[in-house]
């Protein structure tokens, strides 16, 4: 492991800027492991749709080390309090065999939750509190949710049951101001990838043509016949939520492409919306432009670290 004050590197940024890529070349070149801050690809057999380009950790004839890839089964609700004993445990092992663990992923949430060190808890079901907000409309919940801090991932804010369940960890954490759970004091340094706008909306439509082309569809209708329901994958947001209306035959193919791009390029504005908060409470993000040769990201990203 290259010497150096930081006991931990962060690569985020918004969806399609190449962050794995990036991630495991710096991890090469400073003798890292790759942790995962991606709240969907922990599911196995959610590979396209999650984007687990698995050719991105091959680096010089290596394959990097990647740890929260593939650890539960579909239909499991993964969350970030799960989220936050698997980083510990996968940090521990890696700076055990004295690596440096590169956290790399675009969910907001989980990086603030593992930088911040949020306390472990596992927050139980408010039945009482739900039959309440069960009452309410969507844009009652979507408020409710804006003037609190989100501490349940979400990727669709137009899901109920997410909405709800996020409202629910919400109000429980606010009886629990003391954040200090044991973590490690960590020294990272932060490096966001981004791009301008318009080049992030071409990457992102190329990006879900070939996961077409690869089999997305057939991958959605493959989990649905191995029992996951249409809900659960509306659970799960994003291109499942969209395959599922898809295969429910509430949308024709031509629409769901549309309707899915569209909500993509939303939620890439949503994540730099939430690295930007990130940055108003203090957190010191280094920026590096996607659209220059990732060989030069790559140097600056080596200055910074040593």
């Amino acid at each position: 492991m290259v010497s150096t004050d930081y006991n931990l590197v962060t690569v985020l940024g918004p969806t399609a800027v190449g962050k794995t890529r990036f991630a495991a070349m710096l991890a090469a070149e400073i003798g890292g492991e790759i942790i995962s801050a991606d709240s969907r690809q922990v599911y196995r057999g959610m590979d396209i749709g999650t984007g687990k380009d698995y050719d991105d950790y091959l680096v010089a004839g290596r394959e990097i080390p990647v740890h929260l890839v593939d650890i539960v089964d579909p239909g499991h609700e993964y969350n970030v309090y799960e989220y936050q004993k698997d980083f510990l445990q996968a940090y521990n092992e890696v700076t055990g065999r004295m690596k440096m663990p590169v956290l790399c992923g675009g969910s907001g949430l989980y990086i603030e939750a593992v930088l911040k060190g949020y306390k472990l808890m596992n927050v139980p079901v408010n039945h009482t509190r739900r039959i309440q907000l069960e009452q309410l409309s969507d844009e009652e919940l979507i408020k409710i949710l804006a003037s609190g801090r989100m501490l349940h991932n979400i990727t669709d804010t137009s899901n109920r049951k997410r909405m709800i369940r996020a409202i629910e960890i919400n109000e429980y954490y606010a009886n629990c101001p003391d954040e200090s759970n044991g973590y490690p004091q960590l020294n990272p340094l932060i490096i966001g990838l981004t791009a301008p706008r318009g080049e992030i909306r071409q990457r992102i439509t190329f990006r879900l043509k070939q996961r077409l082309e690869l089999g997305l569809t057939e991958e959605a209708r493959k989990l649905s016949e191995q029992g996951m329901s249409h809900e659960q994958m509306t659970w799960y947001g994003l291109e499942y939520k969209y395959l599922a209306m898809y295969l429910r035959g509430d949308v024709s193919y031509g629409d769901m492409i549309l309707k899915l791009n569209t909500a993509i390029h939303r939620f890439a504005k949503r994540q730099m919306t939430w690295y930007r908060k990130m940055e108003r409470e203090g957190m010191a993000i280094k920026w590096l432009d996607a659209s220059h040769p990732v060989e030069e990201n790559l140097a600056t990203a080596l200055k910074w670290f040593k």
